[in-house]
């Protein structure tokens, strides 16, 4: 992976980092993208939820928002010829 127009302060800071954690540029890297996509913890109650939680979290604001299921008949086989 190649990361274009790194801002030179922000190579720096992750330099820092990495050398603090004992570890190379490119393992602190895959860490840091490790934990941004890893469970986060709900800090109102310290529980973990996962992605599929995080992402009904997301739209549950359009409560009330009805998506009409498509009846059977509706339904057809793929033409392949």
């Amino acid at each position: 992976m190649t990361i274009r127009n790194l801002d030179p302060q922000v190579k720096v800071a992750l330099q820092k980092r990495a050398a603090a954690n004992g570890r190379s540029m490119e393992a602190e890297m895959r860490d840091i993208l490790s934990q941004s996509v890893a469970e986060v913890p709900d800090p109102n109650n310290n529980r973990v939820y996962g992605l599929g939680t995080r992402i009904h979290t997301m739209f549950a604001e359009l409560d009330g928002l009805e998506i009409p299921e498509r009846p059977a008949d509706e339904a057809r086989a793929a033409d392949f010829s």
